[in-house]
């Protein structure tokens, strides 16, 4: 056989950057077993079960708790494509590269858009945010939770009421949260909420799991146009302006998950699996121990990193606890130690985007990776990539001092 075409094999890689993380044994497990007809009464059963797996793990009773078959991206657009019209007025949060992918996609729908800023390493400050909808009085308000490229986690608690009180509409993508702090879309009176398997929940990309509130699925079904084909008395048509797209009209795949299976496209059954098992392995662990868990992974790489003589990078109060950014010493070429990571000790780390591009490394500990073995396991390997490099680390202070920030909480240096 041509050796071009062997069979894949890939390298058993620690990934601890920001995302995708090594993905649960038990979701990979289940991702193997056998295919289903997307009628089949059994498929249909795990497809109910996985939106009721999920409603907790959102924090919500929405009946439309889903998963929409696509990366995390794939529901971040059909969330503002099935929300936004040409021509609405929409407020996004911006801290990093991820609020400006919000404002790319929803400029591409022909939104109005404009942004209320915070430098990368910072959060919007809720004050700022209640000024600006009573300024902009927006349709609809859009944010990421957790920006992986900047390690910073939005505050959300009042997100959600300022929306309300003003008329709009809140989104929130929560890609990077969703299964390792807490997402309380009810408590917090959000509107939609999306997310995605590959970093918290510990499984791959390729499903996105979304909750729409009410009066969100009350916006989305009125837009809602029946595609030709399936019968003009299929769905109620709506009075507003068709979704501009297909394949991302959540109109038409709520549809699909809801008691008429109105045919939408063939649901990816192997992903169903995965995110199914995602949710089960989440709430088997337990969320609040799953949060702790997650926690404390956080504080011990933010601690060994500082025991190590190295800057962490951003605002304690608001960093998010499964990604890490620390700044990369003078001197030091960022790529030489993340080559020397992977190729020395099969871990990787993650880069950097924008402004921050060659200033950070972002380390990752979430999911199946957020244990105390592989935290350390990557400082140490880090350290000594460090010193072979030129920088100089006290001999085992960073996994010291992570060991005993797993513990408890720590005071930042």
């Amino acid at each position: 056989m041509n050796e071009w075409y062997r069979e894949i094999d890939p390298p058993q890689r620690l990934l601890m950057g920001p995302g995708p993380v090594n993905a649960h044994p038990r979701v990979l497990r289940a991702m193997s077993a056998d295919l289903l007809g997307q009628f089949d009464p059994e498929m249909t059963a795990y497809m109910n079960e996985t939106m009721a797996l999920y409603r907790p793990i959102f924090g919500t009773t929405n009946r439309w708790t889903f998963v929409v078959d696509g990366s995390a991206r794939a529901a971040i657009e059909a969330a503002l494509v099935s929300l936004a019209a040409p021509g609405d007025r929409v407020l996004v949060l911006n801290f990093g590269r991820f609020g400006l992918l919000l404002v790319e996609i929803l400029e591409r729908l022909g939104a109005v858009v404009e942004t209320v800023d915070a430098p990368w390493g910072e959060v919007v400050p809720t004050a700022t945010v209640a000024a600006a909808i009573e300024r902009f009085r927006p349709a609809l308000v859009a944010t990421v939770h957790g920006d992986t490229s900047t390690t910073m986690a939005q505050p959300l608690g009042d997100l959600g009421r300022l929306c309300r009180e003003a008329g709009a509409l809140s989104y929130v993508d929560a890609t990077a949260t969703l299964g390792g702090s807490a997402v309380l879309a009810d408590q917090w009176s959000l509107d939609v909420v999306t997310a995605g398997l590959q970093k918290c929940l510990g499984g791959p990309s390729g499903a996105g799991p979304i909750t729409v509130s009410e009066r969100a699925a009350e916006r989305i079904f009125s837009r809602r146009h029946t595609e030709r084909g399936l019968g003009a008395d299929a769905s109620s048509p709506g009075r507003g302006p068709r979704i501009g797209s297909n394949y991302f009209d959540l109109a038409m795949i709520m549809d699909y998950w809801s008691e008429k299976r109105l045919n939408h496209h063939t649901q990816a059954t192997t992903m169903l699996y995965g995110a199914r098992e995602c949710a089960r392995v989440a709430l088997g662990e337990g969320l609040t121990e799953r949060y702790q868990r997650h926690a404390a992974a956080g504080r011990a790489v933010t601690a060994g990193l500082r025991a190590m003589g190295l800057t962490v990078f951003g605002d304690d109060a608001h960093r998010m606890s499964n990604v890490t950014g620390v700044y990369i010493p003078a001197q030091i070429d960022g790529e030489a130690v993340r080559r020397r990571m992977r190729e020395d000790f099969e871990i990787e780390i993650g880069t950097a985007f924008g402004p921050l591009a060659g200033r950070i490394w972002r380390i990752g500990a979430m999911g199946y990776n957020a244990m105390k073995h592989k935290v350390l396991i990557t400082l140490g390997a880090l350290e000594a990539v460090l010193r072979a490099e030129g920088f100089f680390c006290e001999p085992g202070a960073g996994v010291d001092a992570a060991l005993q920030a797993w513990e408890g909480p720590t005071q930042p240096a």
